[in-house]
């Protein structure tokens, strides 16, 4: 009985069978057949490699939210170079809250304005980068130096310019960054700075900002003012960068930071009060917060995703090439029957087996006649 219901099971297990094969007497392979097996299996290579090379690439997703920290710092890190002598320039920071932040943090070193030619080629690369980096949290950690590079030998030019770099804190609302002529003091009004003792001649706010950021430093990156560099001949030259910053959590496989991605819109014009331009020459960097949060990650095709793309691709190109082979062979007979060409040719009877064919059914007649009789 058991031997009898395994019998039955297995027969059973046959007649489900989706697959049945096929006894290799019956299959008739062609030379048009195989051409189509051969291309088909070539795509079936190229667009599996290229798949392949998709799994291994990632994407960044980009989340936005309310970012409800309001309480920490904010920290702007900073690295321009002015035309003009340390000594006739100062820098420092005051918000909308009206609390004035002076330059401790940052640094003045005497330099010379002029770049030589490995820097000034290191400039040139950094804006090719702001043209050619449309995803820059891919780009990260690639080597490339994001600053500046020193000079190879000291030169014997004068120190006609001022460095002034590093970072400071401040309250995470609108501020003002101001670099213009005289030391910045307190004053319970507000702020001044004192350029009484600066000669008008000695004015030039030429710069170059080598490097401007808000947040944690991210290596890699380049921000949208790296590179900026501005003359003029004019003393009395006005610069203002409107900033917009959002705070930003960057999670890769790389790094992983909580930083912030800015926009700036520039404006430059010349100080004329007689023409009615008013203000005060000098670099002046306004920046703002926003109150969305982005948070990017680096996304990867997860691996199931993979092999059921790449099973729809074999099976797709299978399937279609089988039909495809098919239907073009279809048409070829439809073709061939009815303008009767190829194996559908009439074939041509020879006068000889005409006779014999005659020969033969004479003497039938012959032989019917003489058993009748």
């Amino acid at each position: 009985m058991r031997r009898l219901s395994k019998k039955k099971a297995l027969s059973l297990v046959k007649e489900l069978d989706a697959f049945p094969k096929v006894s290799e007497s019956f299959v008739e392979t062609t030379a048009s057949g195989g051409t189509v097996s051969l291309i088909a299996f070539s795509a079936m290579a190229i667009l599996a490699v290229l798949e392949f090379f998709v799994y291994r690439d990632t994407w960044m997703k980009y989340e936005y939210e309310v970012d409800k920290d309001f309480s920490s710092k904010l920290k702007i890190n900073v690295d321009i170079t002015v035309a003009m002598k340390c000594q006739h320039v100062g820098a420092d920071i005051l918000d909308l809250a009206e609390t004035m932040i002076t330059s401790t943090g940052l640094q003045y070193q005497p330099v010379i304005f002029e770049l030589t030619p490995q820097q000034r080629l290191w400039q040139s690369r950094l804006r090719e980068e702001h043209a050619l980096q449309e995803v820059p949290y891919k780009t990260l950690l690639k080597g490339a130096p994001t600053a500046l590079p020193p000079r190879e030998s000291s030169s014997i030019e004068p120190l006609d310019a001022c460095r002034i770099h590093g970072h400071v804190y401040v309250n995470k609302v609108a501020g003002n960054l101001h670099i213009t002529v005289g030391k910045p003091i307190h004053h319970p009004q507000g702020h001044a700075h004192i350029a009484a003792f600066v000669s008008h001649e000695s004015y030039n706010f030429s710069h170059r900002i080598d490097h401007l950021s808000f947040g944690e430093e991210v290596p890699g990156i380049i921000n949208p003012l790296d590179g900026t560099e501005k003359i003029t001949y004019n003393n009395n030259q006005m610069y203002q960068y409107f900033i917009t910053v959002v705070p930003t959590k960057l999670n890769t496989y790389e790094i992983a930071a909580d930083t912030h991605q800015f926009s700036v819109t520039e404006r430059e014009r010349m100080i004329n009060h007689a023409a009615g331009s008013h203000g005060v020459s000098g670099i002046f960097v306004k920046y703002d917060t926003s109150s969305l949060m982005v948070t990017v990650s680096e996304q990867h095709m997860p691996l199931w995703q993979f092999l059921v793309r790449l099973c729809g691709i074999i099976g797709g190109i299978f399937s279609t090439t089988g039909m495809l082979h098919s239907l073009v062979g279809f048409c070829f007979n439809v073709i061939c029957c009815r303008f009767k060409l190829g194996v559908y040719r009439p074939r041509e009877v020879t006068p000889k087996s005409h006779k014999q064919t005659f020969s033969l059914t004479k003497l039938n007649s012959q032989q019917t006649n003489d058993a009748t009789s």
